[in-house]
């Protein structure tokens, strides 16, 4: 059974690992193969997003960062999903998404958008195996984004 744990001052131990087990990402996202604590913090416990540990058969396996209402476009996006490095390739991460999804249709919401960083090829096979469609480049902190969506109703 997946389900989500609102992250707290208390679990950023259990984020930290799971972020900086992910080196490759890490490197291609700001240069640097692990994180601290405090950058985990700013990330994961802030008044922007809602973000989440996952947890599968009562183990933390990864985490989900959602905004609710992106300002600049009205639509609400996932700003991570991240599964442990120890448990890649394990359906995880899709078993999360679909539950995830759910809980998305049940609030209304008909469509969810995410941003990929362009030299991250495994995600974007990832997201589009989903169902989610290209539609847009974008810059992120000096970086290229290409931004994905997918239609829920």
């Amino acid at each position: 059974m997946t389900n989500f744990q609102p992250i707290t001052e208390e679990l950023l131990e259990f984020v930290l690992e799971i972020v900086n087990s992910n080196s490759d990402y890490n490197i291609l996202e700001n240069g640097n193969p692990l994180r601290t604590i405090e950058e985990v913090r700013s990330e994961f416990l802030n008044e922007t997003t809602d973000s989440y540990l996952i947890i599968l058969e009562n183990k933390y396996v990864g985490i989900i960062d959602f905004l609710k209402n992106n300002p600049k476009d009205n639509h609400p996006w996932i700003g991570l999903l991240m599964i442990h490095g120890d448990d890649h390739y394990r359906g995880y991460g899709k078993k999360a998404y679909v539950l995830f999804e759910e809980i998305l249709k049940q609030q209304k919401t008909d469509k969810i958008r995410i941003g990929i960083l362009q030299k991250n090829s495994s995600a974007k096979a990832y997201w589009t195996s989903l169902g989610f469609k290209f539609y847009d480049n974008r810059r992120w902190e000096g970086k290229l984004i290409e931004c994905f969506e997918r239609q829920l109703t």
